[in-house]
């Protein structure tokens, strides 16, 4: 699998409305999948929400940012203590592969591929409706990935709001107008 994600992190436009982020994690790819799939992992770098891994199925993603980290920073006006968003899987192939729809703005999908003892997650959101959505999503993409490889290893957790403030600002200035 050919890397896609700038050198420095950042994801990158693929193709006009497509963003791709990768992050190498720590192995096996069955924890990175279970990270990926289990609401209770999941919660702890992205969202909650129990989710039946049959194609077709419906669930719902709960955001708790604020919970995300030990000092979340200050939450950004207009943005809610809690985020909910339903959606459904449109294509699984576990533990390699994770489709669902993403309302609003397109669909996510999660691939996986061993790398040695290490996991190779790319994440691709398609569709993104609009520029203003892309930064959003990029820098928010991008925050919860960053977590995810905390979550991994254990490590702390920066805080949520402050990365992903920082964040849309670099992507702000790094996406094409």
């Amino acid at each position: 699998m050919t890397e896609l994600t700038a050198p420095d992190g950042h994801g990158v436009l693929t193709e006009p409305a497509t963003l791709t982020l990768q992050r190498l994690l720590p192995g096996s790819i069955e924890r990175v999948w279970a990270y990926l799939t289990e609401s209770s992992l999941r919660q702890q770098w992205l969202a909650a929400g129990p989710m039946t891994l049959e194609p077709g199925a419906p669930f719902e993603l709960v955001w708790r940012n604020d919970e995300l980290s030990d000092t979340p920073g200050q939450r950004p006006a207009g943005f809610p203590e809690e985020q909910r968003m339903p959606s459904h899987i449109t294509e699984l192939d576990p533990p390699r592969k994770l489709a669902f729809t993403w309302q609003g703005s397109g669909d996510v999908s999660f691939e996986l591929a061993e790398l040695g003892d290490q996991v190779l997650l790319t994440v691709v959101h398609r569709r993104l409706p609009d520029r203003s959505t892309l930064t959003m999503v990029g820098a928010g993409w991008h925050m919860h990935l960053d977590l995810l490889v905390a979550s991994m290893k254990g490590e702390a957790k920066a805080p949520f709001w402050e990365g992903w403030s920082r964040l849309r600002q670099v992507y702000e200035q790094r996406l094409p107008a």
